[in-house]
């Protein structure tokens, strides 16, 4: 066995073995794959081998068109084609609402009645056959003879090859770097790590000192025998029923079926086994019944179909069911690549590729942010709340989960100090991150978590707390209102070093005064946005970060990653309440519990000073992300229930209403506030997104500075455009992604949209390019109640100035 080599990939699944290969076929020789069995031993060996390009998400569906590209090209792919059936009413507008999302994104597809996806698959039951999509370059493949032949492929390029070799430990240098690869049969130096080992990814992590969140959970599919005079063609397309949760693809002239059942069962959840290989483990009929009956609805004659084989296996999927890509802080030079139960050989090629990019260029070419390995930080460190979160992302993979449905099992997790507080109130709580926040407040009437809300109040309908909402933001522009943002993310820098990292890192002058609050971006060497936040100087080598609830762990990640020299970095996100007081008399209610001057002379808009509350310091931040004036309080959790109650008495006086997460969406649309992950992302950058503004190109050297510099001097090709709808002002739903035709053909997609209470007008942002980003330009919204006219309007509509933010 070697003793050195550049880069060291652990796992000899089908991740493992396409990350080996590319990064082999772009000239990265020095590469070595380790296996602990044999290839294609754990997870790959019982992949059903559908594969689909369909996806609603840019990068994935990059991903997955690049998997059956390489596949068909290396001869290792069967084009039979897919069809995905609608079995009820809401799930065929669900499906017509992915397919104006997937068409926006580049995928040419469209949805087909029952008559025509009778003549693709005549087998399938016209009973509750609403509508279907087929895709002729879908199809499928063999799981076993495409790894294998994807690692002979790698060797060919160079890549060495080690089985029955297992790893046994991670060396890292005194400064945290990547050192050596220990295996049972020797030690590997080397300066890059790829964790590709499936569910066994956790145990190699650990051995880093590093903690990722991927459980196993199992998987059942079951093989079918041919139903003489009812066999299967070779050619058959795979089918999806995602309301009867389950998949199929032919094989000798039966079926084999899969799915995805409402109670998963989590194995091993806090590592699985070093000697669990390629075994399966033993069938369980009574958990799969419900899956068999599902496809005897859909194709009734398997009534009739031996059984060959239940197949039980389990796979690592994550808490939110989407891949982990990318680099790790703690230690340099490890990558991971891990939990890809639902992604499969379709997301094998691309994400392969990417992770060879990545690696060699320093940087993820394309936007990645949702599969950043960073994203769930010690924040799921506790195994039985990542299993059922897991678990329960996983039983919603085909069922179908509407836009305001929320997360039921493994709650509460994370709470507020106020909690007890808001349940008095009539909260009505949503979850992100963990945390309980109110989405929306029902006064008078019990507190409640909201689950599968929207299923149960009719699908795709307006919703019932939508008078809740105008309340709240009517408060919120008149009056007053009060909001708990204790789960907005909060990270505290600290040392000599501190200003020089964070002034490499944004793209504002982050050298101001003591007391400034700064909005600014993490950027990327392209210039794209890597985060959306606020930096408070509270010293000279003292500050805060302020960011997104579901945003710190990734943002906590980047900030390390980065650091060098003398800084500290902490996260005390839940040291801290943040209690929002917005609205034309918020200085009012402050006013009465303080003795500190909050005039607009001793506290303008965009400082923070601590403010005494009844003995209590608090961090008062002039900013709002309603547009109105206000504050963001940040008090000790000690302390905060205290603040919270005066507060509420003082702003009886002025009608002050008590605000929910909902409604900050309608207020920050008329605002023209951009929203992190819709509106600006890693592919869009400052001067596309209308945040030019927060660029300052003189302060020296940051990333993505030249890049800016370059596009300043060019000029912009797209423009972030606010529209409004002009054939209704009733509200109409907008969900985000759907596609905007421009003169009959697909120009782009929505990226955020609402309704607007104060302007009483339907909103969405959406790119657009230069040349039709100015007013009056019209255009046809593909929305779930059908396709709507809109025009681009003033960027801002609500006080477009800011003078009643800046008062």
């Amino acid at each position: 066995m070697k003793t050195q080599a550049e880069i060291v990939v652990i796992g000899g699944g089908i991740y493992g073995a396409q990350v080996a290969y590319h990064l082999a076929k772009y000239g990265r020789k020095d590469v070595v794959i380790l296996e602990k069995g044999e290839i294609a031993s754990g997870e790959s060996s019982h992949a059903a081998g559908l594969v689909t390009q369909f996806a609603t998400s840019q990068a994935m569906l990059k991903f997955r068109m690049y998997s059956v590209e390489l596949y068909s090209q290396l001869g290792l792919f069967n084009h039979v084609g897919s069809l995905r059936v609608a079995s009820s009413r809401e799930q065929l507008l669900e499906l017509e609402r992915s397919v104006s999302r997937a068409k926006a994104l580049g995928l040419e597809c469209e949805v087909i009645g029952p008559d025509e996806a009778l003549k693709i698959m005549p087998q399938i039951s016209r009973e509750n056959l609403y509508g279907a999509i087929y895709l002729p370059r879908d199809g499928q493949l063999d799981p076993y003879i495409t790894t294998t032949s994807m690692v002979k492929f790698a060797k060919e390029l160079g890549v060495e090859v080690y089985t029955n070799t297992r790893v046994t430990g991670i060396k890292l240098s005194a400064r945290g770097e990547v050192e050596a690869v220990v295996t049972d049969k020797g030690e590997i130096r080397c300066e890059i790590v790829v964790n590709a080992a499936g569910m066994w990814a956790p145990r190699i992590a650990a051995m880093a000192g590093l903690h990722i969140p991927t459980t196993p959970v199992d998987h059942q599919h079951i093989a079918l025998r041919a139903v003489p005079g009812h066999e299967f063609a070779p050619d058959t397309p795979c089918l999806r029923d995602p309301d009867n949760l389950v998949y199929m693809r032919q094989e000798h002239g039966g079926l084999v079926i899969g799915g995805y059942e409402p109670n998963p069962i989590a194995r091993w959840i806090d590592g699985a086994p070093w000697e669990h290989g390629g075994r399966s483990l033993p069938g369980d009929f009574e958990q799969f019944e419900m899956l068999l009956e599902g496809a005897i609805r859909r194709i009734p004659f398997l009534d009739q179909a031996g059984i060959i084989t239940l197949v039980r296996h389990p796979g690592a999927y994550t808490p939110d069911c989407q891949p982990l890509l990318g680099p790790m802080p703690g230690a340099r030079g490890f990558w991971m690549m891990a939990g890809m139960s639902l992604n499969g050989y379709g997301g094998a090629g691309g994400m392969g590729k990417l992770m060879a990019e990545w690696i060699i260029e320093g940087e993820a070419p394309m936007d990645v942010y949702a599969y950043r390995a960073t994203r769930f930080g010690n924040y799921y460190s506790n195994f039985t709340y990542a299993a059922e979160r897991t678990r329960e992302c996983v039983k919603y993979y085909y069922r179908l989960k509407f836009p305001h449905d929320e997360h039921e099992w493994a709650r509460p997790h994370r709470v507020s100090p106020l909690h007890y507080r808001l349940m008095e109130n009539g909260a009505v709580f949503g979850e992100k991150f963990g945390w309980e926040r109110v989405n929306y407040f029902d006064p008078g009437k019990p507190s409640r978590r909201m689950g599968e809300d929207q299923r149960n109040w009719g699908g795709w309908v307006k919703p019932p707390f939508f008078e809740r909402l105008r309340q709240e933001h009517t408060a919120t522009r008149e009056r007053v209102c009060l909001y708990d943002l204790t789960s907005f993310g909060k990270i505290e820098v600290k040392g000599k070093g501190a200003l020089s990292l964070l002034q490499r890192l944004t793209d504002s002058n982050i050298d101001r005064p003591v007391g400034s609050a700064i909005y600014t971006q993490f950027l990327n060497t392209r210039g794209g946005i890597e985060s959306d936040l606020t930096v408070t100087r509270l010293g000279e080598d003292y500050f805060w970060v302020i960011t997104g609830s579901a945003f710190i762990a990734n943002d906590l990640a980047r900030i390390q990653m980065h650091a060098d020299g003398d800084v500290s970095i902490r996260d005390i996100t839940q040291e801290y309440a943040c209690l929002a007081l917005w609205g034309p008399r918020a200085r009012d209610v402050l006013q009465k519990v303080t003795n500190s001057d909050v005039s607009n002379q001793a506290h303008p808009y965009l400082t923070t000073k601590p403010i005494e509350i009844n003995g209590a310091r608090v961090l008062a931040q002039r900013v709002s992300y309603a547009g109105e004036l206000g504050w963001e309080l940040y008090i000790p959790n000690n302390r905060a229930t205290m603040v919270w109650d005066l507060l509420i008495e003082a702003g009886k006086e002025f009608g002050m209403e008590l605000g929910g997460y909902k409604v900050l969406d309608p207020l920050r649309l008329e605002k023209g506030y951009k929203y992190f992950t819709a509106d600006i992302t890693p592919s869009e950058t400052p001067y596309e997104a209308g945040l030019g503004f927060c660029v300052d190109l003189e302060k020296g050297d940051f990333i993505g500075r030249e890049a800016l510099l370059k596009q300043k001097a060019e000029g912009v090709k797209r423009k972030l455009c606010t529209l409004v709808l002009t054939d209704t002002d009733e509200f109409t739903q907008i969900y985000g992604g759907e596609a905007v035709y421009h003169q009959g053909k697909v120009l782009t997609r929505v990226r955020s949209g609402g309704y607007g209470f104060t302007v009483k007008k339907n909103i969405l942002y959406a790119y657009l390019p230069v040349e039709l980003a100015k007013a009056g330009s019209r255009f046809v919204i593909d929305l779930i109640e059908g396709r709507r006219e809109a025009e681009v309007t003033a960027p801002v509509l609500y006080d477009p100035k800011g003078e009643r933010l800046r008062g």
